[in-house]
């Protein structure tokens, strides 16, 4: 009898040892995945793509970027003055001066600079950086 006590006393020791060894162990990894954890990645450190948002070819790419600089601009703000200052009349926009390209472009970039300020507002208030682990 006295001898079964002695033996679940020294097999409690070992895993005693044992699970200080283990414990010990895992603190090491974690200890070496800690320096490979990557930094959070701030919302004004990401790549912006106009690809991914925009249809443009690889080819005519520069034609494309021209294009939307100033195709949309332009017809936001036509689309502005068709329906906020001639009301939705054909007849009212024709009596518009619509030869003042730059006016027009001017109307609408500024349209187009406030919805994208506000689409970033968004897009920022939304954003939620995960450590990633490589």
């Amino acid at each position: 009898m006295n001898e079964t006590i002695e033996d679940e006393l020294t097999e409690k020791r070992n895993m005693l040892y044992y699970n200080q060894l283990v414990m010990n162990e895992r603190k090491a990894k974690s200890h070496k995945t800690d320096k490979h954890k990557k930094k959070k990645q701030s919302f004004a450190s990401q790549e912006v793509n106009f690809r991914d948002f925009l249809y443009i070819p690889e080819e005519w790419a520069a034609a494309f970027y021209v294009l939307y600089g100033v195709g949309v601009p332009y017809l936001t703000g036509a689309i502005f003055l068709f329906f906020f200052v001639a009301h939705g009349s054909y007849e009212n926009f024709k009596l518009l001066n619509t030869n003042a390209f730059l006016i027009i472009w001017l109307i609408g970039y500024e349209i187009v600079a406030i919805v994208s300020l506000i689409w970033i507002l968004i897009l920022y208030l939304q954003y939620d950086s995960e450590e990633e682990y490589y």
